[in-house]
């Protein structure tokens, strides 16, 4: 048993190198089909390693949980792996009941990998496995039974809460814990997701409440499935049945409850968080845009330009290059279904928080007034261009665009046409977009460990910085919390 163990994670283990061979980054056609039960499947089929990578999404992720529950999605697909129910119809070869350290050996027995997990918009499903009929047989079997038998055991759920609760206490004394919570809190308001699983919010979930969910969740016409590997077609859709075969069957789907878009903000919010940090942390944003927003190119070759590429970015030039404010300065979108949140973040010296905060924000509005250069314009295109091939270089990677294509029902050849997407912006299109989304004098700044400084019309002492650092408009000065 050992050896066979041992020879399968080998050939696991090659074949996950295999996979970053360059015949990967071919784009591959994306096959698309809906079975009867209403699953709609995305296919890659990829020969080249004996490997298939597989992951099914659903509507229901974090932004679905309760506000008195917040972490409830999280909490439940965690829970996946404690155990399994013995299968009502008592047939199979992983028919009978499984605490969490058998099923833990029997995955491993397969050189195989499950896995449970919700983000914001998805609850997640991922299945790992060689293509050996033998043991992709087994695995698929035994992920259908995980994902539709789950026991969630009590005594298992308290002993969690009780680990999830202390991490939590344990994490809420770490600086970037504190102002990521306060700047989500700020950002998105009521809005899900602004909600943070708190160990109060846990105490409100039981054992019953996650079997609840899961049997709410589990719908066969609801399943994105995404797959990644060494199947046909016909073998593909085979084992999307077998998957999702225990689920509950389902004579129609009734439309979700519609969630709340996040509002725009009205005016800036600065919050000053005291703590005894050696480095301030700040962090400056807004909402931004949802994944289907027309302008997705636009602003992430816009982004790229001003703080999501790296060292050749404006605002590294300017924080980090020419003033020696922060090793590291960068600035995000997080778009999904929902207006997701515009990051720009850094640490800086406590004394020299003010500082910082007033060159992010004149580089901002600056960019937002202006736009980039040609020349940023043209070197931002090419970096994302050369370094296309990197986003598909493996299975795993692969699988996540083809996911991504699937979730935002985006086109097919949307990987084959990516690079031309990136090289059609213009000037005019990164401004335009730029200046529609982003609300330089409505966005929120939080600031963490840094000195107290007065509010002064121009700017901290020794700044070097024109005009004002403070609000003009809004809030006004920081307020402490």
């Amino acid at each position: 048993m050992k050896l066979l163990k041992f020879l399968r994670l080998s050939a696991w283990a090659l074949a996950g190198l295999l996979g970053l061979m360059p015949s990967a980054h071919a784009v591959l056609p994306i096959q698309h089909w809906q079975q009867p039960g209403g699953a709609r499947v995305y296919l890659v089929e990829s020969h080249n390693i004996p490997m298939v990578d597989v992951q099914i999404d659903l509507d229901a992720g974090s932004r679905r949980d309760p506000a008195a529950q917040a972490g409830l999605a999280s909490v439940m697909a965690g829970q996946m792996a404690s155990g399994l129910r013995a299968d009502p119809k008592g047939a199979g070869p992983y028919a009978k009941a499984m605490d969490e350290n058998q099923l833990g050996e029997a995955w491993a027995d397969l050189g195989a990998s499950f896995g449970a997990g919700a983000s914001a918009d998805r609850l997640s499903f991922s299945l790992r496995s060689l293509s050996y009929p033998d043991l992709l047989d087994k695995a698929v079997a035994l992920a259908a039974r995980q994902m539709a038998h789950p026991a969630f055991p009590e005594a298992i759920w308290v002993r969690d809460r009780e680990r999830l609760s202390a991490a939590i206490r344990e994490s809420l004394t770490q600086p970037g814990t504190v102002v990521q919570n306060s700047f989500a809190s700020a950002v998105y308001g009521a809005h899900p997701y602004g909600f943070r699983t708190t160990p109060e919010s846990l105490t409100r979930i039981s054992a019953q409440d996650l079997q609840v969910l899961h049997a709410q969740a589990l719908r066969t016409c609801r399943a994105t499935v995404s797959v990644v590997g060494d199947l046909t077609r016909a073998q593909t859709d085979a084992l999307v049945k077998r998957l999702l075969a225990l689920w509950p069957a389902d004579a129609g789907c009734a439309p979700l409850p519609a969630v709340p878009e996040v509002a725009a903000l009205t005016e800036a919010q600065d919050l000053m968080l005291p703590f005894d940090s050696a480095q301030a942390h700040v962090l400056v944003g807004q909402p931004g845009y949802k994944r289907d927003d027309p302008d997705f190119f636009a602003l992430l070759v816009g982004n790229h330009i001003l703080g999501g590429g790296g060292f050749v970015s404006r605002l590294t030039e300017q924080v980090r290059e020419k003033r020696g404010l922060s090793y590291s300065v960068y600035s995000y979108f997080s778009p999904g279904l929902h207006a997701g949140a515009f990051t720009v973040g850094l640490q800086t010296r406590p004394d020299q928080a003010a500082q910082a905060v007033a060159v992010v924000r004149e580089v901002v509005q600056a960019f937002v007034s202006d736009g980039p250069t040609e020349a940023e314009l043209q070197a931002a295109k090419s970096n994302l261009i050369g370094g296309f091939a990197l986003r598909i270089d493996s299975n795993r990677k692969l699988l996540d665009n083809v996911a991504n294509i699937a979730w935002n029902r985006l086109p097919l050849n949307y990987l084959d046409t990516w690079t031309q997407q990136v090289e059609r912006i213009g000037l005019d299109d990164v401004r335009r977009a730029m200046a529609r989304v982003l609300k330089p004098q409505r966005m929120v700044t939080v600031v963490l460990g840094a000195r107290p400084w007065p509010n002064k019309a121009n700017g901290p002492e020794g700044s070097g910085v024109a005009g004002t650092w403070g609000r003009t408009s809004g809030s006004g000065a920081f307020r402490l919390c």
